[in-house]
């Protein structure tokens, strides 16, 4: 086993994702501007982008990882699916007999990675599906890749396993066993779909723009228990490129889609850089 894969299994990753995210969300002053600098300089973080170029105004670590981005640098295309997040391509393809590649050797069922609803997972068997990375230094609001209106959100509590393209290798079964948020929509004109923001090693939390709790925040608090909200009563419809959600320190999206709903774009290829927006299917 990996060195770097042993440590993982070692490291009290609960304990150190719950401080790092305490960190994060508190305001230490000039300390915070030097945090924030040295981190634009070690991951090349494009600031100019950024709807708020200032790393000096940011009173948080957080508030500077879920910037904004200015009004259109980032375009949607003209198509049916777009990306929904800056990252790269992890894995994309078919759901074949339920299972999902995860890696060269490695799949998962959706079954497990929706949490054990087996009515929903059977409605993507033969269907697609895509995974996102989203490295540290990318932008880290999450948007829709189609008009859907919500339909559940469920959070999955699980292990929180760095989700880097080494994991990913190593790890069985990675984004089906780490804490995960999974966000079931409806779209008129490509039925349902699914996107789940899965977490890792010190992602503070993961936040939608319909939750009713601070800033959207689902966790913390972790639970133990899979939490499962149910939004048939009320109309929540997003439309193509808005934000449903946001990491507080990055992680991974994969997203579901019905059998014939998409054919990806034939310029995906797995690790191809991707931006939101661009085109990711039709």
């Amino acid at each position: 086993m990996k060195l770097s894969i042993l440590l993982q299994h070692m490291l009290p990753k609960q304990a150190v994702t719950a401080l790092a995210g305490k960190l994060a969300h508190r305001e230490f002053g000039t300390f915070t501007t030097q945090f924030i600098a040295w981190f634009v300089a070690r991951y090349h973080v494009n600031m100019a982008e950024a709807a708020n170029p200032d790393i000096g105004s940011y009173a948080t670590f957080n508030d500077f990882f879920t910037r904004a981005l200015k009004p259109n640098v980032r375009p949607l295309a003209a198509t049916p699916f777009i990306c929904p997040v800056d990252g790269a391509v992890s894995q994309f393809g078919t759901i074949a007999q339920h299972q999902i590649l995860q890696a060269k050797g490695h799949e998962y069922s959706t079954e497990t990675l929706l949490a054990g609803n087996q009515a929903l997972a059977n409605r993507f068997n033969n269907g697609h599906f895509a995974c996102l990375y989203l490295s540290p230094k990318d932008y880290h609001r999450i948007h829709m890749p189609c008009d859907g209106r919500l339909k559940s959100m469920t959070y999955v509590p699980g292990d929180l396993f760095s989700v880097n393209p080494t994991t990913a290798e190593n790890i069985a079964n990675l984004f089906a066993r780490n804490e995960r948020v999974v966000c079931e929509f409806e779209s008129a004109q490509h039925g349902t779909f699914v996107m789940v923001l899965v977490g890792a090693t010190i992602v503070g939390s993961m936040a939608t723009v319909w939750h009713d709790a601070p800033q959207g925040i689902i966790n913390p608090p972790r639970s133990k228990k899979i939490r499962t909200w149910h939004y048939t009563d009320k109309a929540i419809t997003l439309k193509q490129g808005e934000e449903m959600g946001r990491f507080l320190l990055g992680s991974t999206v994969v997203m579901l889609f019905e059998n014939n709903a998409i054919t990806f774009s034939n310029a995906w290829h797995p690790i191809k850089k991707v931006q939101l927006g661009e085109a990711m299917g039709i």
